[in-house]
């Protein structure tokens, strides 16, 4: 058969689009992303506010009291300040002056977040206490945490984060569905205002970037985490530090909630105003 011939016989190859391009790696991004966790044991999360509830630690007996620093709390990845009202209370009765955040529901661009309405929130905390302040972020809210504190040094005495991905983010199929679903929504509503990447740890932007520097000596910094953690791989949830790593038992919902966690803030925020 004549060259020709057999060269018109061969299958034409498909031309990759732009689209098509995107698609593999969105497809991609997720596969890395996904982990294997089931998220039905959160539901268990109404009862550890239940025992949280009926806890001495809630009431403030048996912690170390406050010294009046503020402490902003950050909440996870759709969530909004109002479930972070019990811990809000709590760091309340306990000496210390509590900060909602005011992001609104966290489910935007992190960067825009912070530069939109948690800067805004700190420079209150800030100029109210006269004094450098404490960050709380549960989740999602603790990777924001981490990244204000690499890029404010010098306002931030310590952070704390509960249950919280900040050294990579591998999660349940639902929870990945979901975030590439905001992602979608940002990119469609800010347009060139976010970078293609946005909501990926591929993204260049100021608060990714920030991620990837470790918490300044002068910052004292503490990581909670659960085994039980249905929503995301507890083992990216640790500082690798052993002095500031703890583990409790409970859910990843419930950290919010848990009075082991409870104790553990109230004893890391004093060593932390002590050090000072």
């Amino acid at each position: 058969m004549p060259d020709k011939t057999r060269k018109n016989l061969r299958p034409k190859r498909k031309k990759t689009t732009g689209a098509s391009k995107a698609r593999g790696r969105t497809t991609a991004h997720k596969a890395e992303l996904e982990a294997d966790i089931s998220p039905w044991t959160e539901a268990l999360f109404a009862a550890e506010i239940l025992f949280l509830h009926a806890t001495p630690v809630y009431y403030g007996f048996g912690v170390p009291r406050g010294d009046g620093s503020a402490v902003v709390i950050i909440p996870g990845f759709l969530g909004t300040d109002l479930y972070l009202m019990e811990l809000h209370g709590w760091l309340g009765r306990i000496g210390y002056r509590p900060y909602f955040s005011g992001i609104g529901i966290n489910a935007e661009c992190p960067n825009l977040l912070v530069q939109r309405h948690l800067n805004q929130t700190i420079e209150r905390a800030l100029t109210d206490t006269e004094r450098r302040i404490h960050l709380i972020g549960h989740s999602l809210g603790g990777v924001i945490a981490r990244a204000v504190a690499g890029q404010r040094p010098d306002d931030v005495a310590s952070v704390i984060t509960l249950a919280s991905p900040f050294r990579s983010i591998s999660t349940s199929r639902t929870v990945v569905h979901a975030t590439e679903a905001i992602r979608q929504r940002i990119l469609q509503e800010h347009g060139r205002g976010v970078l293609p990447d946005c909501y990926t740890g591929r993204c260049t932007c100021k608060f990714v970037d920030s991620l990837k520097r470790d918490v300044p000596d002068s910052m004292f910094e503490t990581a909670i985490y659960t085994r039980d953690d249905g929503i995301v791989d507890w083992r990216y949830c640790m500082t690798r530090n052993p002095e500031a790593d703890f583990e409790v038992p409970g859910t990843h919902i419930g950290m919010a909630f848990n009075p082991s966690v409870y104790t553990i803030v109230a004893d890391r925020l004093a060593k932390a105003q002590s050090s000072e």
